[in-house]
Parts: C-alpha cells; sequence; structure tokens
C-alpha cells in the first residue's frame, strides 16, 4: 500500500556532499528544505573518496594522456583501469563518446567550463566552511604528482601548459626540493610538479557531516528512503508537487525537486525523458591506520593511477577505475594490489591494520557534471555526475542550484553542464 505525505518546499534526493551543499545553500536562502537519501549523511561514496579540494585540476580525464595509457592499462587486471570483458559491450557507447571527448577540437571548451567552476568552487568552499564552522578541517599543504623518469614527466607537460594560460601556479621539482616536500620517497621517483593551492580535508565523511551539521541547524531536515522512480504529480491538501516513490511504498511530494543521487541519478532522470550517459567509476581504497607513514601532503603516482592520502583518521591509499557498474561485487584484490605497490613506492610504510573500502563516481564521458534543469519540468533540477570531483566541486554546484532555484542568474554560464548536451 502506498502511503503520502503532504508536498515539500524543496526535496533533494541524495545525502551525498553534492546534496547536502545545496541543502545548506537553500536553507540558508530561506527555503525549507529535507533530504532523502537511502543509508544516511555521506555514508556512501562521499565517505570514502581521496578528500582532495582539487581546484588546480581542471583538466578533462579524456585530455590527461588517459587515451594513450588505455591499451597498457587494459592489459593489467589489476592496474589503474580495469573492464571486465562481460561489462565491455554495455559499455561501449561511453567509451565512444569518451574517445570524442578527447578530441581537440573539444578541448578549450571542455577545459574553460571545467576551470570556470573550478574557481566558482574554491571561493564557494572558502565561504560555506567558514559559516559552518568547518574550516579549520581543511589543510592547505598542497599535493606532488610524482614520475618515474623523465619519458613520463615529459608526458606530463601538456596538462601543465594548460594549466599554466589559466593562471594556475605549480612548480616542478626534483632532487633535495622533492625529498623536502616529501621525504622517504622511493628513489624511482626522480620528478615531480607541487601543486600549492590544492587543499585537502581531514576526513571526507567527517567533514560532509559538519557541512550537514549546518544546514541541519538552519532548518534542513533528513528522511531516510530509497527512491525507485520519479512519478506523476499529485495534489495532496492543495498543495501540487513532483512525485517521488520509494522501494518500501512511500509517496513523497516536492514543489521543487533536486536530483543529486551520486551514480544512481540517471536511472531518476530517465523517468523525466532525460537520456544521460552515466557510467560507474568503481574505485578503491585502504585507509591505514594514524601513523603508518609520515605523509606531508597528498601524493599522486601518475604512472599507476592512485594517491595517497594523509587524513586525521588514517593515511588513505586508493584510487583506480573499474567499470563494472552498480551490481557486481567489489574485487578487493584491486585495493590489495595499490596497497603493495604504496609499500614499495614509500619505504617504510606500515601497511598493517587497514580498512578496504569501494565507491561509486558518478562519471560522464566529457567529465562535466550535470547542473541544470530538467527537460520535463523548470521545477526538477539536476546536480550529478561530477566523477572524481564532487568534493571539490560541491559548494560551487551547491551555490549554482540555489541560484537557479531562486530564479536568479547564475553566476557562471551553466550551459556547458546540461543534461540536455548529450
Amino acid at each position: 500500500m502506498t502511503t503520502q505525505t503532504e508536498p515539500d518546499d524543496i526535496i533533494i534526493v541524495g545525502a551525498g556532499i553534492v546534496g547536502i551543499c545545496a541543502a545548506a545553500y537553500l536553507v540558508e536562502a530561506g527555503r525549507s528544505v529535507t533530504v532523502i537519501d537511502r543509508t544516511g549523511i555521506c555514508e556512501e561514496t562521499s565517505s570514502g573518496n581521496a578528500a582532495a579540494l582539487a581546484f588546480s585540476d581542471p583538466l578533462p580525464l579524456a585530455h590527461k594522456g588517459m587515451l594513450r595509457k588505455l591499451p597498457r592499462w587494459l592489459m593489467d587486471p589489476l592496474g589503474p583501469l580495469t573492464i571486465p570483458p562481460a561489462y565491455l559491450p554495455r559499455l561501449a557507447p561511453w567509451l565512444w563518446r569518451f574517445l570524442k571527448a578527447g578530441d581537440p577540437r573539444r578541448f578549450e571548451a571542455s577545459l574553460n567550463a571545467q576551470a570556470s567552476l573550478m574557481r566558482l568552487a574554491e571561493s564557494e568552499w572558502a565561504g560555506l566552511a567558514d559559516r559552518a564552522g568547518a574550516s579549520d578541517m581543511i589543510s592547505h599543504n598542497g599535493a606532488i604528482d610524482l614520475y618515474e623518469g623523465e619519458a613520463e614527466f615529459r608526458d606530463s607537460m601538456p596538462g601543465w601548459v594548460a594549466r599554466e594560460k589559466l593562471g594556475i601556479p605549480f612548480e616542478h621539482v626534483a632532487g633535495a626540493r622533492l625529498a623536502e616536500l616529501q621525504p622517504g620517497l622511493s628513489p624511482r621517483f626522480t620528478r615531480g610538479t607541487f601543486q600549492p593551492t590544492w587543499k585537502q580535508v581531514a576526513d571526507p565523511k567527517l567533514f560532509g557531516k559538519a557541512i550537514w551539521a549546518y544546514a541541519e541547524r538552519k532548518g534542513a531536515r533528513f528522511e531516510q528512503a530509497e527512491i525507485a522512480s520519479i512519478g506523476e504529480t499529485r495534489t495532496v491538501q492543495g498543495q501540487t508537487g513532483a512525485g517521488l516513490n520509494s522501494v518500501d511504498g512511500r509517496w513523497f511530494g516536492a514543489g521543487t525537486l533536486v536530483i543529486a543521487a551520486g551514480a544512481w541519478s540517471h536511472l531518476l532522470a530517465a523517468n523525466l525523458r532525460d537520456k544521460v550517459p552515466l557510467e560507474t567509476e568503481r574505485g578503491y581504497n585502504t585507509t591505514l591506520p594514524p601513523g603508518a607513514f609520515d605523509l606531508k601532503r597528498q601524493l599522486t603516482f601518475v604512472g599507476h593511477g592512485f594517491v595517497v592520502s594523509p587524513l586525521s583518521t588514517g593515511v588513505r591509499i586508493g584510487g583506480a577505475v573499474e567499470f563494472a557498474g552498480l551490481k557486481s561485487p567489489p574485487n578487493y584484490a584491486r585495493s590489495k594490489a595499490m596497497l603493495e605497490k604504496a609499500k614499495q613506492f614509500l619505504p617504510g610504510l606500515k601497511a598493517e591494520g587497514g580498512r578496504e573500502w569501494m565507491g561509486f563516481r558518478p562519471s560522464l564521458p566529457d567529465s562535466l557534471p550535470v547542473i541544470g534543469t530538467a527537460k520535463s519540468s523548470p521545477d526538477i533540477f539536476y546536480a550529478f555526475g561530477h566523477g572524481h570531483l564532487g568534493l571539490t566541486q560541491a559548494a560551487a554546484t551547491g551555490r549554482l542550484i540555489r541560484d537557479l532555484v531562486l530564479g536568479q542568474t547564475p553566476s557562471i554560464n551553466i550551459e556547458p553542464f546540461s543534461a540536455q548536451r548529450f
């Protein structure tokens, strides 16, 4: 039997970092907001990411030299990128779009759109974290990309040239300077690039919960439910709202609806006649106890596709990409493989006592998120598909959703992020 409630002013589907940032901005504007999620606040992908505020990383994935690396990476079933053969036919249309996104003629448009969102994200995070009392959870230590030899370093040059044109600061380092920035590295890493504007949160789950606590103090409300579909609009007690049907038979109505459900968002968008080619990048990590290594800042092992992050709750080793959908069981051999490499790259790493994790990155072939309105209604908004940059771009997305809901002109051009661009 279906039960129904009085329509809410605004419902946000998804309590990850993007959804709760949107909630914070909307309650600051005086709107009544309910956030619905099947588990809880920052309990899924937003809990286990690498904790980066990667404002200096606007390059779309298709332009990061990944296309050249694909054949070599795919040969290694536990390497930086894997696609199970049985999943390849389903993934093929997405891969074709990804290859097209790598066309140099599309590069400038994608790069400029991403860079504009990054600039907004940096300023909005500074303000929102301050208002939420969470600024002390953000470190400003920068990050280092690490290279094994001159060839790998030279291959990275086009990306740094693009960043330089955007005014993004960086420093190529080697020898004593590299050792100063991160002591204890394996000598196999002969070059690095230091990114001073890269920031990091102390722990993504705790940081997200701090932002939610602020939104909750302002009046935001949480409801646990798994939304199965967006159904027909109904009128309840004289109010009309967009209909949400939950798995357990409940119906929720909203005057305004925001879809921020991460890797599941495209399933709801399909109910609204928006066909969004979102795929799921399954990422793995192992979080070691505090003190596992004296890590000064986040490190990216460029040729191996993973990072090591210093958290207040430990040392997180993770990354890589597995395209296997939402239903396949985790393959924790991938997290074990990264941990074994980290032991070689960071001699002295204490690799015992780790917690393994797998999460779903909502990834679009052009690396740009979907931010904007649904085709079927001006009162339904999308905020999903941020790939590896959900935490980084969450505050900017929350600000843009607030602008759209209030009928204000967004502070940046959001046309490149339209769901209808596909």
